[in-house]
């Protein structure tokens, strides 16, 4: 973990935290990974479930440990440097990666902040949004749709489903523009697509806080990257984009 996002924390939290990812993506437990061509279910080859590049089973997130590292660095950056806002995730799967940010919020004693869970839970969307989206149809794949019940029911499963977490479930071209929220300090984008991706950034990047972080998931895929990079563009965002493994990206909003 970065050295500058380091924040004095207890052992006792230290395990806490580290057990919490660990459970979220099963590494050294008992867990199987869908092959997504064939859709059988094939032995879990843990390097890859390390890099967040298989489609677990039984896991809470796919993304690996290494962008859960990142994401928790960050949740604590901005509790240490109190930036303002609350955490959100756009594109939420079974909600591993929003459940650690309420893990870590509770490990830090933090009550003030929000996590915003926000999710179709029903899927990806078909293409048709915009054209760099053509030939990317996942909207049929059973195991990319989870149910705002699931999701729910695994927030509890770690004793962290409370007054804190809030879902907002609905298509982002539906729900993210009116979106209740006031300020944010750590976005997270996880919606592969091109359309999925640029509407989140429209909606709630304008709300990102001075200091706070957005985290895009997929810019290995080139639709997301095209995504981010023209919003960037078109809105003059230079501060750098820092590559956190294979897919993961994140910048730091300066002004």
């Amino acid at each position: 973990m970065p050295r500058l996002w380091r924040r004095r924390r207890s052992a006792a939290t230290e395990l806490y935290l580290d057990l919490l990812k660990r459970c979220l993506t099963r590494v050294g437990f008992e867990d199987e990974s869908v092959d997504p061509e064939t859709r059988a279910r094939v032995p879990v080859d843990q390097e890859r479930r390390l890099e967040g590049r298989d489609w677990p089973v039984h896991a809470e997130t796919m993304i690996g440990m290494r962008r859960l590292d990142q994401l928790q660095a960050a949740v604590e950056a901005v509790l240490a440097e109190r930036v303002p806002g609350d955490l959100v995730e756009t594109g939420v799967w079974r909600g591993g990666a929003s459940i650690l940010m309420r893990g870590v919020l509770a490990a830090h004693g933090d009550i003030s902040r929000t996590v915003w869970v926000c999710d179709s839970f029903e899927g990806l969307p078909p293409p048709g949004g915009h054209p760099a989206d053509e030939g990317f149809d996942l909207s049929g794949v059973p195991e990319l749709a989870v149910s705002l019940e699931k999701v729910r029911a695994n927030f509890d499963r770690y004793g962290l489903l409370d007054e804190q977490v809030r879902f907002l479930p609905g298509w982002f071209r539906d729900t993210l523009a009116d979106a209740p929220i006031d300020r944010v300090a750590v976005l997270r984008l996880d919606g592969d697509m091109y359309e999925s991706t640029i509407v989140a950034l429209e909606a709630l990047y304008p709300k990102v806080s001075r200091g706070g972080f957005v985290i895009v998931d997929d810019y290995a895929l080139p639709m997301c990257a095209q995504a981010v990079d023209d919003y960037r563009r078109d809105h003059g965002v230079t501060d750098p984009l820092v590559r956190v493994d294979w897919t993961g990206v994140h910048w730091r909003r300066s002004r």
